[in-house]
């Protein structure tokens, strides 16, 4: 097996609990305790760099009574991670969330995100955003 595969194989299970207890279980302080890096680079322009600052501005949203964050895909490719996420909140259209990480030695190191709300109307094809 290549150094890479080994890498994706670890890398996956380390997203795949990260996942659980951030979107799943929405225990923001054990999901970054556990597999973030304390110098994490954040690149959404709302929230500092650094684990505590992101747990410091997710622990609440995460919190929110009726909010949902469903995983529906991670893909796992050597240190890099995607999870796509179908998330809800009370009074608040469904939106379509791409984060991806990037880890280093079995810790996310770095995060980017994307979101889109989704669009009000009927959709234009069967299989809408997720």
């Amino acid at each position: 097996m290549s150094s890479a595969q080994h890498g994706t194989e670890h890398n996956r299970r380390v997203i795949e609990d990260f996942a659980r207890l951030f979107y799943a279980e929405r225990d923001v302080p054990a999901a970054f305790a556990a597999h973030v890096a304390e110098d994490y680079i954040q690149h959404n322009p709302t929230i500092a760099d650094g684990r505590q600052a992101a747990v410091d501005a997710l622990s609440d949203k995460f919190a929110t009574s009726g909010a949902r964050f469903e995983v529906q895909r991670i893909l796992v490719d050597g240190d890099l991670a995607l999870i796509h996420i179908k998330a809800s909140f009370p009074g608040r259209p469904v939106a379509a969330v791409a984060d991806i990480y990037r880890l280093e030695a079995g810790k996310v190191v770095e995060h980017w995100d994307v979101l889109q709300p989704m669009p009000e109307g009927p959709p234009q094809n069967a299989h809408p955003m997720f």
